[in-house]
């Protein structure tokens, strides 16, 4: 094959009604993904990816940064999720398949782009599995603390370079992950559901308490490190907004998925931007910003300081531990789903796409996931884990937003359930917002973002170019069909 006629295929793209031909077949077949999620279940997978990762993990880093204008920080942060969102709900509501932003590429911008977008998103959920992790391990010590007067000494439950040789709670967290996921998708998400539940109610407690001790003394001032201290931490505090994109990977297992995923996307958007308001701004009340430097398991930190007293402290350590793990498991379960569509169109070995008989889960898949999620939690730092997912999940962000252009002017005529209010405006604005937090993150990010694309491309051209079912024209044949 000449050099040129290479350049043209990778450009290949995946048409629309090939990925919802595939879809149907294999949801309607006995070995593939099974439609049993309705729009309560997706709203609570949607909630639980998103509150919690920020709120209980990324104040600490966040502030430090800006003060108390990082309430501005998380306006401009829910402003890009807020424009982006409206951008998933059309794409999910055209193509409702599993794969999320890597299948939306492949429709509309060609097979490297939307192999690169489904590399990012595997960095994207498997790093933000393993920092959420990480923070797990905090509130766990806190809970152990309040509790028993002990906690796991810093050895294991800390990574090397600050202080420990290996984070054991973060990857016990993973394993628990890892066997609930393999059970089955219905048993997961009602879990979640409960865990979203408690989680609610621990941070409406939280903020009852903490405003009890609420100062405007705290907010001055406002904004001690400028816009460049505002920007910077928009782009961490992103980290927290990443549930719009998880939810879009339950296309294949949701009911009527044009209607109840577009609803599931704005209930989310709606409930995460309440509950952010109410905690960070009753937070920021309650503390001196100096105090949030360093400080781990913030939020329990601070009813302990308000209350002077055990029992706020336990609660919201207990919230915290729930709420974690219903993160990690729904950000587990993302990139899970991502890899299963990779593996359907052989970019990525069958292994990755084979469903069990029993449970109807990707039960190798799953371990696989699991293995490198456990190791990264096991030995890398929070700071360097929440750079790497705001990078892959703002490439993820992009994309959706240049396909929603892309498929209006290529297939103008495909039923939509949704379209995006102020088109073309709010797509374009959308990409504007990711490429402004791009700009806020550490230059050491995005070295470390440009080896990772490097191995993925690497990767690309010597596996995925030469086996992906669209070079080689193979039919559409059912899952059960082609596991045999």
């Amino acid at each position: 094959m000449s050099a040129a006629q290479r350049a043209r295929q990778v450009w290949r793209r995946k048409p629309v009604d090939t990925l919802l031909a595939e879809s149907e077949a294999e949801t309607t077949e006995s070995g593939g993904l099974q439609r049993t999620i309705g729009v309560g279940r997706l709203t609570m997978i949607g909630v639980s990816s998103t509150v919690g990762t920020g709120i209980f993990v990324v104040l600490g880093q966040t502030v430090p940064q800006a003060g108390p204008a990082v309430l501005v920080s998380f306006l401009i942060a829910g402003t890009v999720t807020a424009l982006t969102a409206l951008c998933y709900a059309e794409l999910v509501s055209t193509i409702p398949v599993s794969g999320s932003s890597y299948t939306y590429a492949y429709a509309t911008l060609g097979e490297i782009v939307a192999f690169l977008v489904g590399a990012c998103l595997l960095m994207g959920y498997g790093v933000a599995s393993s920092a959420v992790a990480v923070g797990w391990g905090e509130y766990l010590n806190a809970l152990l603390e309040h509790t028993a007067g002990w906690h796991i000494p810093a050895s294991f439950s800390a990574p090397p370079g600050h202080g420990g040789i290996v984070n054991v709670p973060s990857m016990v967290l993973v394993g628990a992950c890892c066997l609930l996921l393999i059970r089955g998708t219905s048993e997961s998400a009602t879990m979640n559901a409960i865990s979203v539940v408690i989680k609610l109610g621990v941070l409406v407690l939280f903020s009852a308490v903490a405003f009890t001790a609420f100062s405007t003394d705290n907010f001055h001032p406002f904004a001690p490190f400028g816009t460049v201290g505002i920007g910077t931490a928009a782009s961490t505090v992103f980290f927290s907004y990443i549930g719009m994109d998880i939810l879009s990977t339950a296309g294949e297992e949701a009911r009527n998925p044009r209607k109840t995923l577009p609803l599931a996307i704005m209930w989310t958007l709606i409930i995460v931007t309440a509950i952010y308001a109410l905690v960070v701004i009753a937070a920021l009340g309650a503390q001196p910003v100096q105090d949030f430097a360093g400080q781990e398991a913030v939020l329990a930190s601070i009813l302990a300081k308000v209350t002077d007293a055990g029992w706020p402290a336990i609660i919201l350590a207990v919230g915290g531990v729930v709420a974690i793990f219903g993160v990690t498991l729904v950000n587990m379960f993302g990139q899970i789903r991502i890899l299963y569509a990779m593996g359907r169109d052989g970019m990525l070995p069958p292994v990755f796409h084979k469903v069990h008989p029993r449970t109807k889960t990707p039960v190798w898949n799953t371990v696989i996931v699991s293995s490198f999620v456990a190791v990264l939690a096991g030995v890398l730092p929070l700071d360097t884990l929440v750079d790497l997912t705001t990078m892959g999940v703002l490439v993820a962000f992009t994309v959706v937003s240049v396909g929603v252009i892309v498929l209006r002017r290529t297939r103008p005529e495909l039923p939509r359930g949704f379209r995006v209010p102020g088109y073309p405006v709010v797509p374009a604005l959308s990409i504007a917002a990711c490429l402004y937090l791009f700009y806020g993150l550490p230059g050491e990010t995005f070295w470390m973002f440009a080896v990772y694309a490097a191995l993925a491309l690497a990767f690309y051209f010597s596996y995925s170019f030469h086996r992906s079912r669209l070079a080689a024209g193979e039919p559409i044949q059912p899952v059960s069909q082609r596991s045999r």
